[in-house]
């Protein structure tokens, strides 16, 4: 399975509403709850206004189009990283997982996943 770097800096926040974000950004992910409206994207396009905020993340992506009956994909890969004290954010789209980690971790995580068989691009 392949993994595929990202080249950005992440930012994971807390808004109030859909209008601080920019939906015109090439790179985003929104959820909303009953209880939260969240964003995750590139740092540099972060809203000033949040409600909260945590900088620092760096991501990468399962390539290719997951079919919706594979089973563990995503565990997998949380699991080897969890093992080595590495915490992850998940994020899914309709074809594949996004998995981001602390910065400082980032390389680290790479290279237990390529150690791991996958193939780290």
């Amino acid at each position: 399975m392949k993994l595929k770097r990202l080249p950005y800096d992440f930012t994971v926040c807390q808004v109030s509403s859909v209008e601080n974000i920019n939906l015109d950004n090439e790179f985003f992910f929104i959820a909303k709850t009953d209880e939260e409206l969240s964003l995750v994207c590139k740092t540099a396009d972060a809203p000033k206004n949040t409600i909260a905020r945590d900088d620092g993340w760096k991501g990468f992506r399962i390539e290719g189009v997951l079919d919706f009956s594979l089973i563990g994909v995503l565990s997998k890969i949380s699991s080897i990283l969890a093992e080595n004290k590495i915490a992850i954010f998940a994020v899914s789209s309709f074809y594949t997982d996004y998995i981001l980690v602390k910065a400082s971790n980032f390389d680290k995580a790479m290279e237990l996943l390529a150690d791991a068989g996958y193939t780290v691009e």
